[in-house]
């Protein structure tokens, strides 16, 4: 299949380009439009996102963006949203000129599908204040810990914002895929909730960056479970790494108290001004195709992608070509498809 035959418009349409112009001054509308866009998944809406994230990496390094994406997770009721919420607030008081994006995933119901997204209203933001945008997003059943528009939204705010943060659902062993999607993970932990050996267990230690521990509100509790944490993490690193170069920092904190909030902000805002913990845009694009295949087509699929297809999808720009030339190729080795419409 030749690139002319699956490649996308690039030129945007002039009320999406305003659109976006108003977005990257973090209008709060535009925003939720185009967030929008990234999240439904018609034929229309994927030559936008071609369009819009062509336009976007194609602007002069000046006025490029290339945000921290930073994922936050733990277990239901550590304390995230409320945590997020002082450090937000934290972070720019420090950095005025910051902007900050909130992506908060809710587990949606087993039964009927919905999600009650709650998470904003555990944090208090000023909302007049564009340099905050703070957005819920269903998981949609999606395993992984994040929702199934969740990379696409992603894909957008990383040009739009200086740090996007992402709230996930939970961590277990299905929950790990925010490492994935961040370019740092930071895990949230209750003191003596017992969490750490079962992490131990299920491999989840070596998943994150950094440690918080959360809900810190006494001082001599706060120091049994950071060095409960430590001996845990030492048992970790003794059978994952051997370079103390490579030791996982920990934060003690307490939104109510108003603990150890500024030292995690200042490390994160040393964390957003380092280039070299950003993550291959490619590479997350493989990854999340590779998911995307073996959900359409199985194990078949995968296998296909795993021998050929990955190392031709490099030839194409952006994630939509990709997509279009992977259902090419699918259809062609699977006729049916065609005839299927």
């Amino acid at each position: 299949m030749s690139k002319s035959q699956n490649s996308f418009e690039s030129i945007m349409p002039p009320e999406l380009k305003e659109m976006v112009t108003r977005a990257k001054r973090l209008e709060k509308w535009p925003l939720a439009q185009l967030i929008s866009l990234f999240e439904v998944n018609t034929e229309r809406a994927k030559q936008s996102r071609h369009s819009i994230i062509t336009y976007l990496s194609e602007q002069p390094e000046s006025d490029r963006k290339q945000g921290l994406v930073l994922g936050i997770t733990g277990t239901p009721g550590a304390g995230k949203s409320s945590l997020i919420g002082e450090l937000c607030l934290s972070m720019l008081k420090e950095t005025p000129s910051l902007s900050v994006a909130v992506l908060a995933v809710d587990p949606s119901s087993q039964r009927s599908g919905g999600s009650l997204l709650g998470d904003r209203t555990r944090t208090n933001f000023p909302v007049d204040d564009n340099r905050l945008f703070f957005r819920s997003q269903a998981s949609d059943l999606d395993l992984g810990g994040v929702g199934k528009k969740t990379y696409q939204v992603t894909r957008l705010l990383r040009y739009l914002f200086d740090i996007t943060i992402i709230e996930t659902v939970g961590i277990g062993q299905s929950e790990v895929e925010v490492e994935q999607l961040s370019d740092h993970t930071c895990l949230v932990l209750q003191p003596f909730a017992g969490d750490q050996v079962q992490f131990m267990k299920a491999g989840i230690m070596e998943v994150p960056n950094t440690f918080v521990i959360n809900k810190c509100d006494e001082d001599s509790l706060a120091k049994k479970s950071y060095h409960l944490l430590k001996s845990s993490l030492k048992l970790v690193n003794v059978s994952i790494d051997h370079n103390a170069d490579d030791a996982k920092q920990i934060f003690l904190t307490s939104a109510l108290k108003q603990k150890g909030i500024d030292e995690l902000a200042s490390f994160l805002l040393k964390l957003h001004q380092d280039k070299s913990v950003r993550k291959s845009a490619l590479d997350q694009e493989l990854f999340y195709l590779r998911k995307w295949v073996f959900q359409e087509f199985g194990r078949f699929g995968l296998t296909h992608f795993d021998a050929t297809l990955e190392s031709e999808l490099k030839l194409h720009k952006s994630y939509e070509e990709k997509e279009q030339y992977i259902i090419g190729v699918m259809r062609a080795l699977i006729p049916s498809l065609t005839s299927a419409g």
